[in-house]
């Protein structure tokens, strides 16, 4: 199946800001779900050709993958701080699916379908800036978090690092021995990726004069719950982001849509229940946060999931990406009314 443009008008310069939503995390929001594989069930061309899911992927004549006009996808990656020189420019395109450049999806595809759906007319970017294997306790630590204290069943009691300290962790009383990485070091490059995107705008979205950051997508814990220690302080650091990212993208009015690991069920007592647990009380509605209510929401993502986990990549199954896309993007709309 080949791409067909659907529109041009997004070509087209226009003065209404361009509505951007920033995608971030580890390789949950990095996707893995296969794309090309007309006859081998889990693909995206095997759930689109043969069961008939997700028509609106493709033209008007339901033959041909289509762009959606309008609708921006730009994907940049890069390890740590590293200069935007050196990283990756995975996607900088009109959103649909173009299997000469798009072998693996993301969420993206899921969150753009519900955006596009709510005002087709409004000039919309997706720009996910992350790479995989990512702690939030750890590579991802927001500015400002300090170092804690955790004892390990051994009765070893560690030190844990606070933002840009090194190394992850050193027993409690000692001098810490610095690594060349450090806390937090993802998450600044990260956001320094994606602001140099958002000042050189016409070159990711042609024709646009201004922006809105109006939304982030959260999408990681996997990393973070193999370590207790990380999986215990989730929620603070969880709570710590969104204030963080709201303020380095200086749009405290943001909307904030998280999603669990899909292989994690209410009531889990392990690591990632903690996890799971920290998305859903940061959730707006949970009330533990009344500066949240009404602009961040957590999507249990396990009911969209078609198997597999997180550290497995789910499969590599393309449905689960698009199933917890489309829940994601359904949070944000809602978020946004």
């Amino acid at each position: 199946m080949r791409g067909a443009v659907l529109a041009s008008a997004a070509m087209l310069a226009t003065a209404e800001p361009v509505q951007v939503y920033i995608l971030m995390g580890q390789s949950n929001m990095l996707g893995e779900g296969t794309v090309t594989g007309p006859t081998t069930n889990g693909t995206l061309e095997f759930a689109v050709q043969k069961e008939k899911k997700y028509q609106y992927l493709l033209d008007s004549k339901g033959q041909e993958w289509g762009t959606w006009d309008n609708l921006r996808n730009v994907f940049i990656m890069g390890s740590g701080n590293s200069s935007f020189e050196k990283s990756k420019l995975q996607h900088n395109e009109w959103m649909g699916v173009n299997i000469s450049t798009k072998k693996t999806i993301g969420p993206e595809l899921g969150i753009g379908s519900k955006l596009y759906a709510r005002s087709k007319s409004t000039p919309t970017m997706l720009l996910k800036s992350c790479i995989g294997n990512r702690a939030l306790g750890w590579d991802l630590l927001p500015p400002g978090q300090k170092s804690w204290d955790y004892t390990d069943p051994k009765n070893v009691t560690y030190t844990y690092a606070g933002y840009h300290q090194s190394p992850n962790r050193w027993v409690k009383g000692t001098t810490p021995k610095p690594i060349g990485w450090m806390a937090g070091i993802q998450y600044d490059g990260d956001v320094n990726r994606s602001k140099i995107i958002l000042e050189n705008l016409q070159t990711y979205y042609p024709g646009a004069d201004g922006y809105e950051v109006a939304g982030f997508f959260w999408w990681q814990g996997d990393r973070d719950h193999y370590d207790v220690s990380l999986s215990e302080k989730y929620e603070e650091h969880l709570v710590a982001l969104i204030k963080a990212l709201r303020k380095d993208f200086n749009s405290p009015n943001a909307k904030f849509v998280t999603a669990s690991l899909g292989q994690t069920v209410k009531g889990s007592t392990g690591n990632d229940g903690l996890i799971l647990d920290a998305m859903l009380n940061v959730d707006g509605d949970s009330g533990k946060y009344p500066e949240f209510k009404g602009n961040v929401k957590a999507v249990y993502s396990h009911p969209y999931s078609m198997g597999g986990s997180s550290g497995g990549h789910y499969g590599k199954n393309a449905e689960t990406y698009m199933n917890v896309g489309q829940a994601m993007g359904e949070a944000m709309v809602d978020l946004l009314q």
